[in-house]
């Protein structure tokens, strides 16, 4: 990792909160949230126009043809609950334009390799290797590797490692993003494991 403000850890919003357009993902939404509450209007406007960009580069369908952005910083209005107050570069829809709900961003049916951390987490990898390298970058990077070391728990609690999350962060972005085991650490996560039903008990007389 080339930025050296990072923080060893980055802190990791575990209550699961609906999500206004899940189509985006939670990644997406917490960025978001996080641009809403920064107190610096210039600094908040420019993490909004970085988030754009991210979004705009993971979902080009939604921009289309005509690289038209409208409908991105209309649904960064949306999930921001309408208080993203920054000068944004259109029009936007307000909460009494917003009648029918936004629609659904088709995805694409392409298998994946690494398929326990699903085809998003690794979409959204291949997108950020290719950013100019910046804070957000970096805190991007670390909410999408604690992400998958939930996955990975939750999949197989055996052995999880950092190292092997940041691995599989090297493989999937084709060695652009190479972060070092020994200098960042992420969030520590307990596999929750279902009691098992009395079916197989005998039933007492």
């Amino acid at each position: 990792m080339q930025t050296t403000e990072i923080k060893k850890t980055i802190p990791y919003n575990t209550s699961d909160k609906i999500l206004l357009m899940p189509e985006y993902g939670r990644n997406i939404q917490r960025l978001i949230d996080y641009c809403v509450k920064i107190e610096d209007r210039e600094e908040r406007r420019k993490c909004a126009f970085s988030i754009a960009a991210v979004m705009k580069s993971l979902f080009p369908e939604v921009v289309g043809d005509k690289d038209n952005e409208q409908k991105i910083w209309d649904h960064m209005n949306i999930m921001s609950g309408f208080e993203l107050d920054i000068d944004f570069p259109c029009e936007v829809l307000s909460k009494d334009d917003l009648k029918p709900e936004p629609s659904s961003i088709p995805y694409s049916g392409s298998l994946y390799r690494y398929r326990y951390y699903g085809k998003n987490i690794q979409s959204m990898i291949q997108r950020v290797a290719e950013m100019e390298n910046c804070l957000e970058k970096d805190q991007i990077i670390f909410l999408l590797a604690n992400q998958m070391k939930k996955q990975l728990v939750s999949q197989t609690p055996e052995n999880v490692s950092d190292a092997k999350v940041f691995a599989d962060i090297a493989e999937i972005s084709n060695g652009k993003i190479m972060i070092d085991a020994a200098s960042y650490r992420l969030n520590d996560y307990i596999s929750v494991v279902n009691p098992t039903t009395g079916k197989g008990k005998k039933k007492k007389k």
